[in-house]
Formats: structure tokens, sequence, C-alpha cells
């Protein structure tokens, strides 16, 4: 049976608020909690940027759930410090925390002031970083030279259980070559055909058994104009294909390619829709592609209302 969660967009929220709305969730009857992890906005209309790893500190005390992230390492953070963060959380919420990894966007990294690479060395310089922390882990003494370096580097604070390296794919390709090394997958929402691609390469990759989450992005209201209103001014910035997210550079490159898109084109990559049975139909479909854990994120700046609703009404369906 799949798990539920509540996605807490830092890009749009600021942190207090968000501790508000995971609280929320967790009496609405969400299962699980996730959050992104950027360093900028997608847009200046989103128009915040906190700290994931601060928040998730406090969010963890204040909500008994599974909390789960999408961070980059390798550039903007060394693999060493993303893996004894996570050792911290996990050590002080056993079996309540995984990290999903990327090879992440130009927007966030490239803060640092070093070279963005290509695809291909993001990705081999990602799958060296789960190396490096699965060992970190462990209680190795790691030294390592490649595309990130590490130096005689050894985490005394680990937890009993170490934490799920969930790769983060959107396209066919990148699910299949991270099923390999991956203990699962995180994807995020597309037209059904399309997410089974994604599915079907990463169980075609070494994945078959493996945990696989989705993301889904939508949009509720109580009417279908306010719902596209709310899509198409929160998340217009965000439907490019993956080339444009990862190598676009800031706020205001997003919003300038953006003014190219019409509300009609929204449809395509958010779930726009009033109808709370158009909604558990979809959720139905993608519990049929094996998705054990649903993470639902309501692009619209409204998360009471759709809390609330998709509380009472759609998560007791499922």
């Amino acid at each position: 049976m799949a798990k539920f969660g509540y996605h807490c967009s830092h890009e749009q929220f600021k942190p207090s608020t968000l501790l508000q709305y995971a609280q929320a969730a967790y009496s609405a009857g969400f299962q699980r909690i996730s959050c992104s992890d950027h360093f900028y906005p997608w847009s200046d209309r989103q128009g915040e940027s906190g700290y994931a790893w601060s928040w998730l500190g406090a969010a963890m005390q204040a909500v008994p759930l599974t909390f789960g992230v999408v961070c980059a390492p390798g550039q903007r953070y060394h693999p060493a410090i993303v893996a004894q963060a996570a050792a911290t959380l996990a050590e002080m919420f056993p079996e309540r925390f995984w990290v999903a990894l990327g090879s992440g966007q130009a927007l966030n990294e490239k803060i640092t002031g070093d070279r963005w690479p290509a695809k291909e060395e993001r990705n081999a310089r990602l799958q060296e970083c789960a190396e490096i922390m699965r060992a970190l882990w462990q209680g190795e003494t790691v030294t390592h030279y490649g595309l990130v370096r590490v130096e005689e580097a050894k985490l005394y604070t680990r937890p009993q259980v170490t934490p799920k390296i969930i790769g983060a794919a959107i396209t066919p390709q990148t699910a299949e070559w991270l099923a390999g090394w991956a203990d699962g997958m995180i994807t995020i929402s597309h037209p059904h055909e399309k997410l089974k691609e994604v599915v079907e390469a990463f169980r075609r990759g070494g994945g078959e058994g493996k945990p696989i989450y989705l993301k889904v992005q939508l949009s509720y209201a109580a009417d279908e104009a306010t719902a596209l209103e709310g899509a198409y001014d929160q998340w217009r910035t965000n439907i490019f294909t993956s080339p444009v997210l990862a190598d676009l550079r800031s706020p205001q490159q997003f919003d300038a390619i953006a003014d190219f898109v019409k509300p009609k084109d929204m449809y395509q990559y958010v779930r726009i829709s009033p109808d709370l049975q158009q909604h558990i139909e979809w959720l139905q479909k993608d519990i049929e592609l094996g998705f054990e854990v649903i993470t639902l994120h309501n692009v619209n700046r409204e998360q009471q209302a759709f809390i609330d609703v998709f509380g009472e009404k759609v998560l007791p369906v499922l």
C-alpha cells in the first residue's frame, strides 16, 4: 500500500511557515514529509530559499513522520558534509530519514564559482559521492582522489541504521543509469505513459525490487480558473526539459524564458483540477505503477485548504 506525503517547498514559503504546514499535514493524515534543498527559488515570484538541513532538525522533532530531502553533493556540498548531516539526523531520528541524490542544477551549484560540468561528468561525480557517503556511514576512513577529493575523512557519529540513498531521475536514461547503485528512485509526475517509461527503465537497469518514490506536481483549488492561475503564477518556470532546468543560472533567467509559456501549457506538466475524483484517479494510476511513497506538492500558494481537503476526502479513499 502506498504512503502519501506532503512536500514542503523551501522556494515558496518561509521555513517557519513550512513547519506549520508540516504539522498540519501530519494532523490531516499525511504519512510522509519531503522537502527541497535549493540555494535559489525557481522564480522571483516564489521568493524564498530557506536552508533545508537546519529546518529538518526542527521539523523532525516537531512532526513524528519519516522525512526525505533531495540534494546534489559534489559542488555546493562536499559529500562528506552531506554524509555527516544525514548521519546526524538518522541517529537522532532512527529509520525516519532518507536522502535523495541528484546531479543538481547550475541555478544552485554555480554559487561556488567552479565551472559547471557536462551531464556525463555530473553523473560520474554523483556516483562517486554516493560511494563516499556509504563508506563514511560504515565507519571507514576515506581517502579518494577523483572528480571529488576526500582526505582521511571519518565519521564518528553514525546511526545504527544508515539512511537509504534514493537516486533522483527525471528521464528514462537517468533512471536506468542510477538503478545499479541507488537504493531506490524518486521521480516527478509525468503523463502516465512517460512515467511508465521511467519506472520500466529503472527496473530494467537493476532496480527490480527496489523502492520507487514519486513527487506529484498538482494544483488544487475550488475552481478550475483559480487552480490554473495558481499553477501558472508559481510553477511555469519549472516545466522545461532537464537540460534547460540544469543549465540556467539565475531565477531571472527562468522568469525570462517562462514569458513564452502560456497558461494552457501548464496542463502538460501539472495536474490541474478542482475535481477531487480526477485527482484520485490520477493517483490510483500512480499506485498501479508500483510507487511506494507518493508525495503531493500543491504548487499554488493555498496550502492549508489543500491539506484540509485532501486529508479529509482524498487520502482516506486511497
